[in-house]
């Protein structure tokens, strides 16, 4: 189809000022918050390793690819760039929908506002446009069959220019630990699945004989299977009528007792799995973001201080008046004290010990319940100091993690001698390709203070164990929407 002169000239018009509005606004809106805009693109795995200059450069070529758009003469330069741009953002976001699982919008303003999907057809709306805008530039000057090697090269070099950026930046962030696991054969078998349909589902409690389920979506509401995965209850938890505003509602069942918390609040109910009636045990004496039963008179916490707003941990006492105790000396802070001392708590009943493993180093603590340090034991990696990067943003008044963390260790449980954790870092010598279908939990003797084997969970549907549970053999696991229980091999394993 041929257009008139006026026809071809005003289409480029259009073009140009659409641009020209669209990186204008864009780049405005990421100096504007520039710091936020930062934290974002170091929270990206794709760009955390170039967060410094990329925040610059993607501002400062949105403008000057504006400025070459308001000038005739330097139109069509002003389109191969922005072309070329686009393609580099679509291949972002390409790369986004496809190998990472989550990365915050870095865009600001009203494109924040779109999900990722609908920026990738809007991307692709104005790759359309400056393809457009370029051959009608070309055939006013009669040259517009040289489009097609010019498009192609600045096509293949913008896609390859971020999937470049994106290995770089994955090959310095994720560096091998040079450490060796062991793994004796047919250590975890698989014994049973049970399809709970919903994936808002987190393990509330575990006994002998059954699986307390816990839904976010339904705070009160539980959910009973039998161990063998073959019969299912489902039971609602009774609390007294308080005008509290919840935030954080958790559920955990220790038998006899069930406790609803919400360190918010703060409040803690306490009930009895016999007829699922909690009274209130505790309101406003402390504030925690973590909560462990310990025995049917005491409760392990973990919270901020309020002296310097720094990760502590603490006990609350119920024998007679309801006493909270608080040490500031056990977890060691390395950079901030909140970020580089987030952790998981747990109780171990046989040792009447608290387990607090950090998520960022190879080290956990053993503490009894007058929290009194016993010992600190190291998870086989190296990872000895917190690799993680915090930034404070003054314009919103909060931290943040300026890129993502160098996880360590992702889940725990404990039972007997044992503390077991599902590792984030792959060992010396292991399999990629298991690396990718499956997880793997490390087990160690707190007693001893040694690493004594690990075993892979398998993906289910693709989807990684997201938390477990061990009692005796028995491994119960969360993998999304699937529920499976594996038994370990007791030849390698003493339970009692």
């Amino acid at each position: 189809m041929k257009f008139s002169e006026h026809t071809r000239t005003i289409t480029i018009e259009i073009i140009c000022l659409l641009y020209i509005v669209l990186f204008v606004y864009a780049a405005a809106s990421k100096l504007l918050d520039f710091e936020n805009f930062q934290v974002q693109l170091g929270q990206s795995p794709l760009l955390s390793a170039f967060a410094g200059w990329v925040s610059w450069g993607v501002p400062i070529s949105e403008l000057v690819i504006s400025l070459l758009l308001i000038f005739r003469r330097y139109r069509l330069v002003g389109l191969y760039a922005a072309f070329g741009i686009m393609v580099m953002f679509t291949s972002y976001i390409v790369i986004i929908l496809n190998f990472s699982s989550f990365v915050p919008c870095s865009c600001g303003g009203i494109l924040e506002k779109l999900s990722w999907t609908e920026h990738l057809f809007f991307n692709v709306i104005f790759i359309a446009l400056a393809f457009i805008g370029i051959l009608l530039i070309k055939a006013d000057k009669g040259t517009g069959s040289g489009i097609r090697v010019p498009i192609l090269v600045t096509t293949i070099c913008s896609s390859a220019c971020v999937f470049g950026l994106f290995l770089l930046s994955e090959d310095m962030i994720h560096n091998r630990n040079n450490f060796i696991r062991r793994f004796p054969n047919h250590l975890a078998l698989l014994t049973n699945e049970f399809n709970l349909k919903y994936t808002s589902y987190y393990i509330a409690g575990l006994d002998q004989s059954t699986i307390y389920l816990a839904n976010v979506k339904a705070p009160l509401q539980l959910t009973l299977i039998d161990t063998s995965l073959q019969r299912q209850e489902i039971i609602t938890i009774k609390l007294p009528k308080t005008d509290f505003v919840f935030r954080s509602v958790k559920v955990q069942v220790k038998p006899p007792y069930f406790y609803v918390s919400d360190g918010t609040v703060p409040c803690i109910f306490r009930g009895k799995v016999s007829d699922w009636k909690a009274s209130l045990w505790m309101h406003g004496k402390a504030y925690f973001t973590h909560m462990e039963p310990v025995t049917p008179k005491k409760v392990a916490i973990r919270a901020l201080s309020s002296k310097n707003h720094e990760n502590i941990l603490g006990t609350i006492d119920f024998q007679d008046n309801v006493e909270v105790h608080v040490s500031d000396e056990l977890l060691e802070k390395q950079i901030d004290g909140v970020f580089d001392t987030d952790g998981m708590l747990l109780y171990n009943d046989k040792l009447r010990k608290l387990i607090y493993t950090y998520y960022y180093r190879n080290e956990y603590l053993l503490v009894d319940d007058l929290l009194r340090l016993e010992s600190v034991g190291k998870t086989i990696d190296t990872t000895s100091k917190a690799k993680i990067t915090v930034a404070y943003i003054n314009s919103r008044k909060e931290s943040k993690m300026a890129s993502p963390p160098f996880s360590v260790n992702k889940n725990t449980a404990t039972f007997g001698n044992y503390l077991f954790v599902q590792a984030s870092l792959i060992g010396k010598y292991e399999s990629f390709e298991m690396w990718d279908v499956a997880s793997i939990v490390d087990v160690y003797d707190v007693v001893k203070k040694t690493y004594v084997f690990s075993f892979y969970i398998s993906d289910k549907n693709a989807v990684k164990m997201s938390e477990f549970r061990v009692l005796d053999d028995l491994v119960v696991v969360l993998s999304g929407k699937y529920l499976s229980t594996y038994r370990l091999n007791n030849r390698f394993y003493e339970n009692k």
